[in-house]
């Protein structure tokens, strides 16, 4: 491997696009939660897919290892050079390249972000629906498969991603799936690299499945008096056929961090916040129905939000929960579990994770789409505590065996880039082992975002 004669050889067809500065490469080196930070040796900018493919031949050439970046928000260290390499800084591929309004689907590129994408749409009627929080980018969503609040609707981008170019190991380029509705025309392409975290391919255009903007939307947050409360009135509620669009969890210890942050003056006891979308008697019934749920599950409060800004609100306070979180520990860090489990072991699942966390010596909040049964805690710990470390380390792993043991999942959105790499053989068996196969064959030399989703050899 020589990092530095692929640097070489990519300066004359980048120029300026290939950045060796430090404080770039410091700026692409960091996590958003407890990794070290891990630079890459150089930052291209490529502005089309031809340069992303010349990138990664010369970069074949010399087992250079190349690593995928969009908006930086990932949560498990996928987008850190842990054996350095180029970063690819999809930023100048940010643009729509044709909406399809009879279709309902749009072809972009995989820099531009949800927010910038649904900007562009306003005028047409449609959105793009999946909400992850973060203001992410759309290759970088559909690298890890990504989900959010809206997904207990709309799916996740496992179900709203109909097609892709993609830039192979060896530089060559190709296409999957289309702009049709479904195909049986052999293996599913677009499916595999979509959740494989830049591991297969690097995503260089993206078709997207696209939905109507509903003509009515209203939104609640109502406070219960214990946990279970809260969790029994989700289930009751997709159990009833509720069609939510949003059905979102928070502890009391979210909502105080919340209020602390955002000069709110909530209940400081366990939240659902909910959002309805259709027509104006459609939302008028589903809020109703709702409403006599949590009443009938003790609500001690509800406070509808009717009014796009009060929406607005709502839900930035909901999207900037986990800087909230960070916020109330001077200093700290996380480790950011993501378990999701059947909606019937929720309940279950929650408090069990509620009655680890309060026998441990740390803090940890916790908050999640529980409409879907993927929750999060968010542990928080000195970064130079190792024993803090060491205890919130164990309380994640019990919460991984817990999902799995209820046949859950270890990650319901953040995918598993460094963090969750040791639950992967426990959840998966034999089938990891497949992954490395797979990952063998498509890029023999370890050259796609090395360290990540299979073995370390694989």
């Amino acid at each position: 491997m020589s990092i530095d004669a692929a640097i070489r050889a990519l300066a004359p067809v980048l120029g300026d696009r290939l950045s060796l500065s430090k404080s770039d490469l410091a700026a692409h080196g960091q996590s958003e939660t407890h990794f070290a930070p891990t630079p890459p040796d150089a930052v291209a900018y490529p502005r089309n897919t031809k340069e992303v493919s010349t990138i990664v031949k010369i970069c074949s050439e010399h087992s250079c290892p190349v690593i995928g970046y969009g908006a930086g928000t990932s949560l498990e260290g996928h987008t850190l050079a842990i054996q350095g390499g180029i970063t690819i800084d999809f930023r100048d591929m940010a643009n729509v390249i044709e909406v399809q309004p009879e279709d309902m689907c749009v072809r972009v590129g995989p820099g531009i972000t949800r927010e910038a994408l649904n900007e562009d749409l306003r005028a047409t009627g449609l959105f793009f629906p999946v909400d992850p929080g973060a203001n992410a980018s759309l290759g970088g969503m559909a690298s890890t498969r990504a989900s959010g609040t809206t997904a207990v609707r709309y799916g996740t981008m496992r179900d709203n991603v109909m097609a892709l170019e993609v830039v192979l190991a060896d530089g060559r380029i190709i296409r999957t799936g289309s702009a049709a509705r479904k195909s049986s025309a052999g293996y599913d392409l677009t499916a595999l690299m979509v959740g494989a975290e830049g591991t297969l391919g690097l995503i260089t255009e993206l078709t997207l499945k696209l939905q109507g903007q509903p003509e009515a939307t209203a939104a609640a947050t109502c406070a219960f008096g214990t946990i279970n409360a809260a969790v029994d009135a989700v289930t009751a509620t997709i159990a009833m056929g509720i069609p939510m669009a949003r059905i979102e969890f928070l502890d009391a210890a979210s909502v105080a961090a919340v209020n602390a942050y955002s000069s709110t003056a909530y209940p400081e006891t366990p939240h659902l916040m909910v959002e309805f979308h259709g027509t104006d008697a459609s939302v008028a019934e589903q809020a109703e129905r709702f409403a006599e749920i949590a009443e009938d599950f003790g609500s001690t409060s509800f406070e509808w939000a009717s009014k796009t800004e009060d929406r607005n609100r709502l839900w930035h306070m909901r999207h900037h929960a986990y800087w909230a979180i960070l916020a109330s520990r001077a200093g700290a860090t996380a480790i950011v579990t993501d378990v999701c489990v059947p909606m019937s072991r929720l309940a279950q699942a929650v408090q069990e994770t509620q009655a680890d966390i309060d026998a441990s010596s740390i803090t940890a909040p916790i908050l999640g789409h529980v409409g879907d049964g993927n929750f999060h805690a968010i542990l928080l710990i000195d970064p130079d505590n190792a024993e803090e470390r060491q205890v919130a380390q164990d309380l994640s792993a019990r919460m991984a065996k817990r999902a799995l043991d209820m046949s859950g999942t270890i990650t319901g959105e953040h995918g598993v880039g460094m963090g969750k790499l040791t639950y992967m053989a426990d959840e998966h068996g034999a089938g990891w082992d497949v992954m490395g196969q797979i990952k063998r064959a498509m890029d023999p030399h370890n050259i796609l975002n090395p360290g990540k989703i299979v073995r370390s050899n694989g």
